[in-house]
């Protein structure tokens, strides 16, 4: 072994003239939550290193930095981000570590919804604090969005690392076409059910653009950030709404305590269609440890739901 790792080492040294990417060391990415991490992974391959700053199950609107994620951030070369103010710990976060790389928005050049309600909470120093924004940072629940967010991942890493850029664009544009064939999917397991079925509920406002793209209406008593609170008015409102016959099912999230959803269940009358994934991946053990298998297991719950008279 000791052996072989010298020649391998010898026949770098000789190509000094031409690193070979095998030789190069690998590009250190930073990506602030779950999903970027994922398409990240899906891009880079085997020639990044990869921290995940929001790890599975977390909740970006809430989260509360470490010390070492600071650390992190002064070691990377790429750090991705969602932008649209999705995560407000952010800024400070990486004033604070004293990056030089670059904080790269992957959602720019997506189909961007506006924000109804002009703005989110996140969590700073314990507080909330409410951000005004024009825009729903959700945007990775289209597929046709996180096509962007794949693109703009490519060309973030061929601007860090152009030895490797042509391995990092087969990756996109292999994964580009595995995303084709899933939004695919999704519309044909949503378009079997009649458009008066396809209402829902869901705890917090993060699934617009599912609904956009794929013709499912969520009602929910919270805005589009976990942090907001649901008033007694807004959950009045919302059962009566269900009452009045536009809603099937009502769906937990993974980043949410599943309380008020089972409330509003419960004085409804209408059954619970299991969780969803919104705003992180799960473990590797879950339904939806990756992009894709979050979006194909929201899908099928939904639909599985949906079937129930």
């Amino acid at each position: 072994m000791i052996r072989s790792a010298g020649l391998i080492a010898g026949a770098c040294l000789a190509l000094l003239t031409g690193i070979p990417a095998a030789c190069a060391e690998p590009l250190r990415v930073v990506a602030s939550f779950s999903i970027l991490g994922d398409l990240a992974r899906e891009v880079g391959g085997e020639h990044v290193v990869l921290t995940t700053l929001v790890g599975p199950d977390g909740d970006a609107h809430v989260y509360e930095p470490r010390p070492a994620d600071a650390r992190a951030l002064a070691a990377a070369d790429v750090v991705l981000v969602n932008g649209l103010l999705l995560e407000g710990f952010l800024p400070r976060l990486l004033a604070a570590s004293g990056t030089k790389a670059p904080a790269v928005e992957v959602s720019r050049g997506a189909a961007i919804l506006a924000d109804p309600e002009g703005g989110h909470y996140h969590v700073v120093d314990g507080q909330a604090v409410f951000h005004a924004t024009p825009n729903d940072p959700h945007a990775w629940q289209s597929v046709h969005n996180a096509k962007v967010y794949v693109g703009n991942i490519a060309r973030a890493f061929c601007e860090a690392d152009r030895a490797r850029c042509a391995s990092y664009e087969a990756n996109a544009v292999a994964y580009g076409h595995a995303l084709d064939a899933l939004d695919a999917e999704i519309r044909q397991t949503i378009d079997a059910f009649p458009a008066d079925r396809r209402v829902g509920v869901v705890a917090h406002n993060a699934f617009r653009y599912f609904e956009r793209d794929y013709g499912v209406r969520f009602l929910s008593p919270q805005g589009l950030s976990t942090e907001a609170e649901a008033s007694a008015a807004d959950v009045a409102s919302l059962v009566r709404e269900i009452r009045a016959g536009r809603a099937v099912a009502a769906f937990a999230e993974n980043i949410s305590n599943a309380r008020l959803v089972e409330r509003i269940a419960a004085e409804a009358g209408i059954a619970l269609g299991g969780t969803l994934y919104s705003d992180a991946l799960s473990k590797a053990d879950g339904p939806a440890p990756s992009y894709a298998a979050m979006m194909r297991h929201n899908a099928r719950t939904i639909a599985a739901a949906l079937a129930v008279d």
